[in-house]
């Protein structure tokens, strides 16, 4: 049950309901790290109980020009999430909306964005990559009116871009049989990265055995690779699969960046690629075209615009159908196949 008061709810009155200092108050309100999780807690309570808007933002709704898109995007740093932001940014160019990125390090951090970006992050809008919405924060960003896309997230209730990530580990194993191999090997990151994140890699795995089954192939623990999302890790943990007495002909990379790791550590041990060594990365980043990596490609740049797009239709039309767009995957076929 909410708090009745008489006048509009101030900072005070959360202040006074939450039991704590107008300071503290703040601190939560800035995403501030000297709070605890318990203070943090217990301050959102009081602000969801009084409907509690910051009169910052209040004013920043009746300004006509304000207008902000905020995306929220874990390692953001990564290649395939700057790619998506390439798209994001490219798109509100020659619109009125300029871009705000926020950061995510915690399934905590997360869902406090996501109780208190609607109320004091002054958006219009809201793009989410690769993160995980749970029901209590999906309801809190519908009824705050704020709109919402996610990318790589499947979700009924809200606008999502996503694509098929079974299916292209499925693609990866029709290719690779296709050319003849009988032995493969996979490379990737299948560790949990954590509540907030989703898991692809996981996927493409799950895809990639369904697809060797289904050419009664079998993919023995010993050629499944485990290593982080970067070149130098992946070098290192490939090097015990490709020293096996019987290695595999052709591995399946869950990225690009991975790929590259192999390749150069396959011609380190001499195996001569393709010939020896067929490897296939995954995303079509930049770079793979500048190696000649053959790959599984995603439309990153697009599935950036594409979130624009609905967003802006949204913006501009509220009331229009929650949309799902899932999006092509293809094999670009170059020189490591």
């Amino acid at each position: 049950m909410r708090k009745k008061i008489d006048h509009t709810p101030t900072i005070y009155d959360v202040a006074r309901l939450a039991g704590v200092s107008i300071s503290t108050v703040s601190r939560v309100l800035n995403v501030s790290p000297n709070v605890s999780d318990v203070t943090r807690e217990r301050v959102q309570n009081a602000i969801d109980r009084l409907s509690f808007v910051p009169k910052a933002e209040a004013r920043a709704r009746a300004m006509k020009d304000f207008a902000r898109i905020g995306v929220l995007a874990p390692f953001f740093t990564a290649p395939a999430f700057v790619q998506r932001l390439r798209g994001i940014a490219q798109s509100l160019l020659t619109t009125r909306y300029e871009l705000t990125i926020f950061t995510v390090e915690s399934i905590d951090h997360l869902n406090h964005y996501l109780a208190t970006l609607p109320l004091t992050g002054h958006l219009e809008g809201l793009i989410l990559l690769s993160l995980r919405v749970n029901n209590e924060s999906a309801a809190k960003l519908r009824a705050n009116d704020l709109e919402t896309v996610l990318i790589e997230y499947p979700r009924q209730d809200l606008n999502t871009v996503e694509i098929d990530d079974i299916a292209g580990g499925e693609m990866a194993a029709a290719y690779l049989t296709n050319k003849g191999h009988q032995r493969l090997g996979f490379i990737g990151d299948t560790s949990d990265l954590g509540p907030y994140t989703i898991e692809p890699i996981t996927l493409r795995l799950l895809g990639f055995k369904k697809g060797l089954d289904k050419a009664g192939i079998s993919l023995p623990d010993e050629l499944i690779c485990k290593s982080n999302y970067e070149v130098k890790d992946a070098e290192e943990k490939i090097r015990p699969m490709l020293s096996l007495p019987h290695p595999p002909t052709a591995v399946f990379c869950a990225t690009d960046l991975q790929a590259i790791g192999v390749i150069n550590k396959a011609r380190e041990l001499g195996f001569r690629v393709p010939e020896d060594l067929a490897v296939l990365g995954f995303d079509d980043l930049d770079i793979a075209d500048y190696v000649g990596l053959s790959t599984i490609r995603q439309p990153l740049d697009e599935s950036g615009r594409l979130a624009v797009e609905i967003l802006l239709s949204h913006l501009g039309d509220p009331n229009r159908p929650v949309r799902h767009v899932r999006l092509p995957l293809s094999i670009v076929e170059r020189q490591t196949t």
